[in-house]
């Protein structure tokens, strides 16, 4: 589904000194796999989603989305491709105007999705992430947890191919951060790709999924039912 061939990224500064973000990565992520991303800050973790997007171009490799090379895809079809794509982030980014419903009733208006669709999508999503009782909520009278929730519920509205967590429990209580690790386990196993970013060891511990460890623009370990290592 996703392939990093061979792919490095350069940044210059003013005084032309060069910092190497990614080192000849090659990397794989099939359908349907959950994988986890860990490494220090600046080991490129970010870096390597931005490349996904098409936010950044690789200095040099290549970057393949279900084996189109993302950075060769005409400017029109930039969109196409990161609607395929949810994203869940640390705070949330939800619209504090807007009840839960709204949230994610508005990612699905961008999509150009009818009246229709959204009356019976969006109830269908708050209960898969356990808010149906939250629906006209807004985000400040919900709790952390419950606003990530929802923020997860917002990025799977549109059945994206791959979800993208970055670091989702990065905010949250340990109850909450089991609570988010259990709906990722839901969304997987009802066939959405998961990337997950973290700096949590006791979430990479208890998943026992594909751990990928990165450190100083490299991958360090790729282990199939992995722990923290670092």
């Amino acid at each position: 589904m996703i392939h990093f061939d061979h792919v490095s990224k350069e940044y210059r500064d003013n005084g032309n000194g060069v910092t190497l973000a990614l080192d000849d990565i090659s990397l794989g992520i099939e359908r349907g796999e959950f994988a986890s991303i860990v490494g220090h800050s600046g080991a490129g973790k970010t870096t390597l989603l931005k490349m996904l997007f098409a936010e950044e171009a690789p200095s040099t490799g290549t970057v393949y989305f279900e084996e189109r090379d993302v950075h060769t895809l005409p400017e029109k079809e930039i969109p196409t491709l990161r609607r395929r794509i949810g994203t869940v982030f640390q705070d949330f980014k939800l619209l504090p105007g807007k009840t839960a419903y709204e949230n994610i009733a508005f990612a699905m208006e961008a999509a150009g999705r009818t009246d229709a669709e959204i009356a019976a999508d969006v109830p269908q999503a708050l209960e898969l992430v356990d808010l149906e009782d939250k629906i006209w909520n807004f985000p400040h009278q919900l709790s952390g947890g419950e606003r990530q929730r929802v923020a997860i519920a917002r990025a799977i509205i549109n059945q994206p191919d791959l979800l993208i967590a970055d670091e989702p429990t990065g905010n949250l209580d340990p109850i909450n951060t089991q609570d988010i690790v259990n709906i990722l386990r839901k969304i997987n196993e009802l066939g959405t790709t998961i990337l997950l970013t973290t700096h949590n060891k006791g979430v990479i511990d208890s998943l026992g999924k594909r751990v990928i460890t990165m450190d100083e623009g490299k991958i360090a370990r790729d282990d199939t039912k992995g722990r923290y290592v670092l």
